[in-house]
């Protein structure tokens, strides 16, 4: 039976309207294990490999070969086939070598998008806050639940903390390094990864405070020369001249 409350399954009337699954085929479905995504904003591996990739035809066929080690995410091996992927991720098959990035992509909310292998290394993602940690050094929190430490020689005057909330860093995985830094602000490139605007791309030409994110609204000028008003919660600043990473056809110029 599933547990009331924190249940832990899912049926498949109620998983997100994007998982390519069929609603009434079965009544459960893999509810994705808590990690660096929600729920609503990712897929778990084995429907990645069942049903996106094709790879298996049977929830156990997926689960073995998810077992057995084919998947990368991030670069690291994952062998929980309720995994979570989500906006950003770089998915790579073991075996063929081929690398995707993990795409919000307007209506569908997430697609799977093919990139080269030499841009499988990095990965932007936003910074959500910081903290100071023993020894004044700053500990970047970020988009998908991974935290980096900025450290500072004189933690009175941390010439090296030049990031701020918001802001997008470029890492490198899976070594967890920071190789860029895109501040964020007016005429950068940014990208919707939630709401009704999902994985619309466009030039950041301003933004309403207020008190929350949920409450600040950013309006975006798209390639086509229209605008599109979201919350500042749902966007990720992607490049200065041009993204930082490639994007599927026809969302960017």
């Amino acid at each position: 039976m599933a547990r009331m409350g924190g249940q832990r399954r899912l049926k498949r009337l109620a998983a997100p309207v994007f998982w390519p699954i069929h609603k009434k085929e079965h009544v459960w479905a893999v509810k994705p294990r808590p990690g660096p995504h929600s729920q609503d904003r990712s897929i778990p591996l084995l429907v990645l490999v069942r049903d996106i990739f094709g790879y298996a035809t049977t929830a156990r066929e997926a689960r073995k070969l998810i077992s057995e080690g084919h998947f990368k995410v991030d670069g690291v091996v994952r062998k929980d086939y309720k995994f979570p992927v989500g906006p950003m991720d770089v998915i790579e098959v073991v075996d063929t070598g081929e690398t995707f990035r993990m795409l919000p992509y307007p209506t569908k909310h997430l697609v799977l998008h093919p990139i080269p292998k030499e841009e499988a290394s990095i990965k932007p993602l936003r910074i959500e806050n910081k903290t100071t940690v023993k020894g004044g050094h700053i500990q970047l929190n970020l988009f998908d639940g991974r935290n980096i430490l900025v450290r500072v020689s004189d933690p009175r005057n941390p010439v090296e903390d030049v990031y701020k909330t918001l802001d997008t860093v470029i890492v490198r995985i899976p070594d967890n390094k920071i190789e860029g830094h895109i501040k964020f602000g007016e005429g950068k490139i940014a990208i919707i990864f939630a709401g009704r605007n999902v994985g619309r791309v466009g030039v950041i030409k301003g933004v309403q405070r207020a008190w929350g994110w949920k409450r600040s609204i950013v309006t975006l000028e798209t390639p086509d020369g229209s605008t599109v008003q979201t919350s500042l919660a749902y966007v990720l600043v992607i490049g200065e001249d041009k993204p930082v990473i490639s994007l599927p056809e026809g969302v960017w110029k």
